[in-house]
């Protein structure tokens, strides 16, 4: 029985390249005097462990999660990307709005603002705690709209 050298399935028989993370197997392996294979990008990103890219999908709110969800097409990865492309997109939207009208607004909306602040600070720092952990935590209303979206 074979198994991938990259992620441990189970191989069957045959195969050129795994079923799970699509890394070719030894019988797919380029002769000894070849040049290795150029890695593109989306190779490097899928080399990188699951655990980490989804954490990093968090680490510059919106853009990073935009570079893994279009780079990286392993399920979990795709979520946490997409759940930080819909988090830090409404919080930026927000941060617009509120900041736009808080020039005009004064004290209340300043405190409207310091409150977003926050509750980004929070949800960021949970997220990339749990995506590291390798937990698929789904914040209450962005994680559906991720879920559905990452599909």
């Amino acid at each position: 029985m074979a198994f991938c050298s990259a992620c441990g399935a189970d191989l069957g028989g045959e195969a050129a390249f795994c079923p799970k993370c699509g890394k070719a197997t030894a019988a797919d392996a380029s002769p000894a005097g070849a040049p290795p294979p150029v890695q593109s990008a989306t190779d490097a990103v899928a080399g990188m462990p699951e655990n980490v890219a989804g954490m990093l999908s968090y680490l510059v709110g919106w853009l990073s999660g935009l570079f893994f969800f279009f780079t990286d097409k392993r399920p979990s990865v795709r979520f946490h990307a997409m759940q930080s492309i819909v988090l830090f997109g409404a919080i930026t939207v927000l941060d617009v709005v509120f900041g736009w009208t808080g020039f005009f607004g004064g004290l209340f909306m300043g405190m409207i603002i310091n409150l977003v602040g926050l509750v980004a600070l929070v949800c960021w720092v949970i997220c990339m705690v749990k995506a590291y952990q390798g937990v698929r935590f789904k914040l209450p209303v962005v994680g559906d709209i991720a879920e559905n979206l990452a599909k």
